[in-house]
């Protein structure tokens, strides 16, 4: 019979990969752009790179080689893995020459990457210990990736402006973090609670911001708006 624990953890896990969605599927507007001049612009390609090794690592750490019972860690980060690549392929083939070779010499530093972390890990005959060492690098991946909306939150307080930080975006962090914290916790796995509850925290700063700040713009929208980056 299925636990009261063990079916909050599967919605959980379900309702993190439906959210995650939202994210993966967030760059779709840039590449349609890219596409239709055929041009990658002033775009760069390096959170895309970032992103990919982030998903390869986190996947692994899922995997039944390294920890107990997270499926849909695996699952969730095998679609993130697959999107990246998508949007890598298509960043490659619109760019110029000089990044055509930078992009594509990143994309061998991640497969590399990724290979000396899964045959390394390997080596690591103690069950316990390669949970941990891997689950190290998952949580350390994770929360980088979840600082980096940092620098839009730095952007925002500074010019008082929700122009770069998309609600739905903000909001699809948000659940997909909070889903996969409530996952965590029910698997009492703190390689996936810790880095999850730490952006939760960033996605309720996130929509704070934007709640604040929309309100704010919208009272002045009748006045100048004068921002010094000095």
């Amino acid at each position: 019979m299925l636990s009261v624990d063990t079916f909050c953890k599967d919605a959980a896990g379900v309702a993190g990969n439906i959210f995650a969605f939202g994210l993966f599927v967030s760059p779709v507007p840039t590449f349609r752009r890219i596409a239709r001049n055929r041009s990658t612009e002033n775009f760069s390609g390096l959170p895309y790179i970032y992103a990919l090794l982030n998903c390869l690592v986190t996947l692994w750490y899922g995997t039944p080689f390294v920890s107990y019972d997270n499926t849909m860690v695996t699952s969730v980060n095998s679609i993130g893995a697959a999107f990246q690549l998508v949007y890598i392929i298509l960043f490659i083939t619109y760019a110029d020459k000089r990044k055509k070779v930078r992009m594509l010499g990143l994309l061998i530093v991640d497969v590399v990457l990724f290979s000396v972390i899964v045959f390394g890990s390997l080596e690591i005959n103690n069950f316990s210990l390669r949970r941990v060492v891997v689950g190290f690098l998952s949580c350390a991946a994770l929360i980088s990736m979840f600082a980096s909306p940092l620098f839009i939150i730095n952007l925002v307080i500074r010019t008082r402006s929700v122009e770069f930080m998309p609600f739905y975006l903000s909001l699809s962090t948000l659940l997909m973090s909070a889903s996969f914290l409530a996952y965590g916790i029910f698997n009492n796995d703190p390689f996936v609670y810790v880095p999850n509850g730490a952006g939760t925290v960033l996605g309720i700063m996130q929509l704070g911001l934007y709640s604040y700040y929309k309100r704010t713009s919208t009272e002045e929208s009748t006045e100048p708006l004068i921002v010094s980056f000095g």
